[in-house]
Parts: structure tokens; sequence; C-alpha cells
């Protein structure tokens, strides 16, 4: 199965402290990327933060475990009832060296089972978020429903 993740409304390539960490003025030429498991250094699909949009196609499998859909796969995190995808937001140096400085956790579970079930028989499952958070910065923390719109389609 496919997870397709579409991304819009960025926040663009610069963004300040707002307060949140002491001693950093700011950073700039942000990027978001889908971070892989258990290897946060190894991402997919780098963006830059001023892009129009940003899309990842996931590969995943599916199976039923007491009724629920369990989904794995290289860029899937977390334990079965626990899953979730990182989007990562870093900065890109001069060198192209990506480094993290906040994330985004795409929570699996908040996706109605009536559409996961028609995904899995389907073969594609499509979540559409936006990237800026109610601050003008990068989306960061939990993402469930409403942030996040799951469908077949």
């Amino acid at each position: 199965m496919l997870i397709h993740i579409e991304g819009s409304n960025l926040p663009g390539q610069e963004w300040g402290q707002c307060g949140q960490t002491p001693g950093v003025s700011g950073y700039r030429n942000i990027h978001i990327a889908v971070q892989r498991r258990d290897r946060p250094s190894e991402l997919f699909g780098l963006h830059p933060g001023d892009a129009l949009s940003a899309h990842w196609e996931l590969e995943v499998t599916a199976r039923s475990v007491d009724g629920q859909w369990d989904l794995r796969g290289p860029y899937v995190q977390g334990r079965p009832g626990a899953r979730f995808i990182y989007l990562s937001w870093g900065t890109v140096d001069d060198h192209e060296v990506f480094t993290m400085f906040r994330r985004a956790k795409l929570w699996l579970d908040g996706i109605d089972h009536g559409v996961l079930t028609a995904a899995v028989d389907g073969g594609l499952l499509v979540g559409r978020l936006g990237l800026t958070d109610m601050r003008g910065g990068p989306l960061c923390a939990a993402v469930r429903p409403p942030l996040i719109e799951w469908s077949t389609s």
C-alpha cells in the first residue's frame, strides 16, 4: 500500500525563535523531509520551506491485528497501536548538511477505521495537511485530525 502525504502552506525558509529556544536567534534555509525509522539522519524527500507544496509517497504494509490495522514500513515509527510518521524540520548549511530543530508527528491512530480499511483494499491512503502552525512557524508536535485529513483519494 502507498501512503501519499500532501503538505501545503509551508512556512518559508526563515523562522525566528518565537521565544521557544533561548540563545537561538532564528533559523535560515529551512527544509522538511520524512525521517526514516531508527535513523534520524536518513531523510526522504527533502523540500525547501518556501516550496508551494511538499509531497511524499511511502510504501507500507498493512496487516490486521485484533481487528485493527497495523501499518509498517521503513518510515513508519512506533509500536503497534501507536504508529506515526515523522516530518522533520531542519536547516541546510552550505555543505548540504541537514540539522533538525523540530518535528511533526503524524499519528496513524487518528485515521478513521473505515477510511483505513478502504485504503488497504484500494492500495492508497492520502494525508493532506498544512505545514505552518498557528503562529506562522513550521508545524510540529502531535498531528491528528482535524490538522490532517486522511482519505483514499
